[in-house]
Parts: C-alpha cells; structure tokens; sequence
C-alpha cells in the first residue's frame, strides 16, 4: 500500500466521497490536508470531522480562485515539504435545461467541478515532478459517460474531467506521477439524501420506497456508499498502483446510469 509520510490534499472532503476518503487515507498513515470553504471555521469543522479524526488538517480553498489553491498548496508544502497525493472531490451540483440555462449554473459547476480540479492539478505537480512520484485521483462521475436531462453543466463538466485526467497523465507518466479518474452512480451521501427527502416531500412516498427507488436504478439494487469509493481511491494512491494511470474507473453497480 502507501509508503509511510507521504503526504496528500484532499478537496471537498468535509462531505460525501472526499470526507470518506480523507478518513481513509488517514487510516493508512498518511498526512491528509482537507481543503474546504469553510476551512477556517473551526467549530464547523469539527462537528464534521469529529474525535476520530484529529490528525486531519483542514484549510480554506476556494478551488474557483488560482490565488486560493496556489496559496492552500504552498501551506501544505510549507508544513511538509511536498505533496504526494491530490485528490479532487470538491463539486456543485444544480439542474436547469439547456433552453432558457442561467449562465450562473453553468458558469458555477464548471468553474468548482473542472476548472478547480485543473487549478488544483496546477498548483500540485510541480511538487510531484520534483519529487519523482505523485498520484492524482478526480472523482468524475457516471454523468461523464450518459448524459441526463436538464443536467448540461454537471455532465459537461464531469466529462470535461476524463479530457483533463488524460493530458496530465501524459504529462505526467515521465516523473513518476498517474493521474485516474472515479466515476460514481449514485452514491449515499449528503447530496441523494437531498434529493430522497426531496422525492419524499413532492411524492408523498415513505423515505423507505423512494431510497429503494434510487437503489433499483442498478441492476445490484444497492445504493454504493461512499467508503466504497474510499477503499478504490485507496489503492490508486498506492505503490502498487504505479502503472495505473489515464484511466476511468466507472463504478456502476452494473448500470451505466
């Protein structure tokens, strides 16, 4: 698995799949810097983080802002020397039609969901060149490969991520650095249970019949759960996942939506 001291930043991972995997990596001994909006709120931290999760540091970011990620890097490398591990989770999600589309949504997920991601991948990998190994994971989504109505920014900007992985692959396959991609159907976070209570005010169905609902949209008929993707991303940020890069992992649950 991952060598000791190394050393990794993780976005959005104060909810859903980033904090899963922040913890995750945190079990294997690795240094995790969470880099949130609400970073610097120190009680708001750590009613999410909780007891378990002391050695955890958080940080603000604003992964819309160049200045924001450039200087939440050069904190992390400050306090430890380098970066070995990114991992992109930070993501917006909003629906509108294509017809009659508010710039602001669109603007907004592609902004925080790929242009983030790139700022981050930016900031990140010169530490990674110098030091001769990185591993960069993007948590993409099954939107990447189907598309879904009233859904143009998400899915665009999801997809957008496949491209990006690609190139910094290349770019980086010389100095010991892969970059991969995670692309999740629905999985139980803070944002479906959203979208449950949601279904459950509009449709008068019990919280129970509405989840089932979202688990039988796979042929499992199981709701993926964010530690899931954690063990995954777990061993791509791993030695033994060297040769593994430019690569989607579409975790589907048997359905491509």
């Amino acid at each position: 698995m991952v060598k000791g001291n190394r050393t990794a930043i993780v976005t959005g991972g104060l909810s859903g799949i980033g904090r899963a995997i922040a913890s995750r990596l945190i079990r294997d001994g690795i240094d995790v810097t969470v880099g949130a909006r609400r970073g610097g709120d120190a009680e708001f931290v750590r009613g999410i983080l909780g007891p378990q999760n002391g050695h955890l540091h958080v940080a603000p970011l604003d992964v819309r802002s160049s200045e924001s990620a450039a200087a939440f890097v050069a904190g992390v490398t400050a306090r430890r020397g380098g970066v070995d591990i990114l991992v992109n989770a930070a993501g917006l999600y909003e629906e509108a039609p294509v017809i009659g589309h508010p710039d602001a949504v669109w603007d907004d997920q592609i902004d925080t969901n790929l242009s983030g991601t790139f700022r981050m991948i930016r900031a990140a990998m010169p530490h990674m060149k110098t030091a001769g190994w990185g591993r960069i994971v993007n948590i993409a989504s099954m939107a990447a490969h189907a598309g879904m109505e009233n859904n143009a920014a998400y899915c665009a900007s999801k997809a957008g991520l496949l491209g990006l992985g690609r190139c910094v692959s290349l770019e980086g396959a010389a100095h010991g650095i892969t970059c991969v991609s995670i692309s999740p159907t629905w999985v139980e976070t803070e944002m479906l249970v959203q979208f449950i209570e949601a279904d459950v005010k509009a449709t008068g169905k019990p919280r129970a019949e509405v989840r089932a609902d979202y688990a039988a949209s796979n042929p499992q008929r199981q709701l993926v759960q964010p530690e899931e993707i954690a063990d995954l991303a777990a061993f791509l940020v791993s030695d033994a996942a060297r040769a593994i890069t430019m690569t989607d992992y579409q975790v589907n649950a048997g359905s491509a939506w």
